[in-house]
């Protein structure tokens, strides 16, 4: 899609309702429903974290957004596909502000140069007991990107419209932290597949644009 006609159907984003939990559920692992009902009470005491969905025009003009592939370490989102984001510091003033802070330390995004639409539905993730909130926005011009060399491993480009396409919502089996070889709902996203948390995030992402585009 072009850039223009996305900033057009987009910024009807921001009086609509979010789908939340309707949307994220249809990519949550099967086990996920009855997990968080077992640990609400570690959701009221969760470390606390932002995320960033950026659209931006590529060089034809074409909309894409950004996720980031993490470095391999050891940690529970070692080699994961994600959003640019991270965990509140002290130097930010709000959520929004650690998913921006975030994205230009990140992918070298500079803050400035972002526009918020929406924030998203919050998305808890027990392994790492992190309640992350994801933003959505854009950058009216195509960024330069420079990745963070000690965290992310490479920056993935997908075009919204590869992303749109109904045939890339494929069935994954992964091993997860409860369950070996689990079959989940994922995205598969310029050869990347992407699933849990940022799968559900991008869920709500998906169903909000199908609103307006």
């Amino acid at each position: 899609m072009n850039f223009n006609q996305f900033l057009k159907a987009t910024s009807k984003i921001s009086n609509l309702a979010l789908p939340a939990e309707a949307s994220q559920f249809k990519m949550s692992p099967p086990f996920r429903e009855a997990l968080l009902k077992e640990q609400q009470g570690k959701i009221k005491n969760a470390k606390q974290s932002a995320v960033f969905a950026l659209f931006y025009p590529d060089s034809l003009q074409e909309t894409k957004f950004v996720l980031i592939l993490r470095k391999t370490y050891k940690g529970v989102h070692s080699a994961q596909v994600g959003f640019p984001g991270g965990k509140v510091e002290e130097e930010d003033s709000d959520l929004k502000h650690t998913a921006l802070r975030e994205t230009e330390e990140e992918i070298g995004v500079p803050m400035h140069t972002i526009e918020t639409l929406k924030a998203l539905t919050q998305v808890y993730i027990p392994p790492s007991n992190f309640y992350v909130q994801p933003f959505i926005g854009y950058s009216n011009t195509t960024p330069h990107f420079v990745k963070q060399e000690s965290e992310v491993e490479a920056i993935i480009e997908v075009s919204l419209a590869h992303f749109l396409d109904e045939r890339n919502v494929i069935t994954k089996t992964v091993s997860t932290s409860y369950e070996e070889d689990v079959d989940v709902p994922a995205f598969q996203l310029n050869n990347h597949v992407v699933w849990g948390a940022t799968a559900m995030m991008l869920s709500e992402i998906k169903d909000l644009l199908k609103l307006v585009l």
